[in-house]
């Protein structure tokens, strides 16, 4: 994985006639000219780095670089903790499964959902079960049924070859779909 480095123009690195000041108080000074707002960093024995390079004029702000840099740093690492990864798990049915295993499998899918994880439903047919399609689409309208409003149907149950297939996902309001299919 590559990291991506982000560069900042620092003093005499900005190329803007004015820029937008915000001094080390994080208070608005207003837009100078470059010369007096270099300056006023000098003045203050810090750095004037540029933070917002196309902003009309650009906004710049007087801090100490490496403070400035362990911030950015620190606020990307969080963000990067924050986001999550789109996973899909896929949890595969047989149109006449039994009792015991479909339990077993739709607590995982509980789980799961539990996990904020989108969910691939999957009733794979063999042989002569592709007689029996009606057989997996009440699977899945008892699948929706069983866990209520806990779920959103991303989508619709639909044939891709000899597989079934439905996805949904965690719902955090009370929306709420029916299974449509073949009865």
């Amino acid at each position: 994985m590559k990291k991506s480095k982000t560069y900042w123009r620092i003093n005499h690195n900005i190329h803007a006639p004015k820029v937008r000041v915000i001094d080390e108080k994080d208070k608005q000074i207003g837009i100078l000219a470059l010369s007096d707002a270099l300056k006023k960093a000098e003045e203050a024995k810090l750095d004037l780095v540029e933070i917002a390079p196309n902003a009309k004029p650009p906004v710049a702000k007087i801090i100490d670089f490496g403070k400035f840099r362990y911030q950015e740093r620190k606020k990307s690492k969080s963000q990067k903790k924050s986001t999550k990864s789109g996973d899909i798990k896929e949890v595969r049915f047989s149109p006449f499964i039994g009792e015991a295993d479909y339990r077993t499998r739709l607590q995982r899918i509980k789980e799961f959902l539990e996990e904020k994880n989108k969910i691939r439903l999957v009733v794979k047919f063999k042989g002569r079960q592709m007689g029996s399609k009606q057989f997996g689409y009440n699977l899945l309208r008892r699948i929706n049924t069983e866990l209520g409003d806990t779920i959103i149907i991303d989508m619709e149950p639909k044939f891709l070859g000899r597989h079934l297939t439905m996805v949904i996902s965690p719902t955090t309001k009370g929306k709420r779909q029916e299974v449509k299919g073949k009865r």
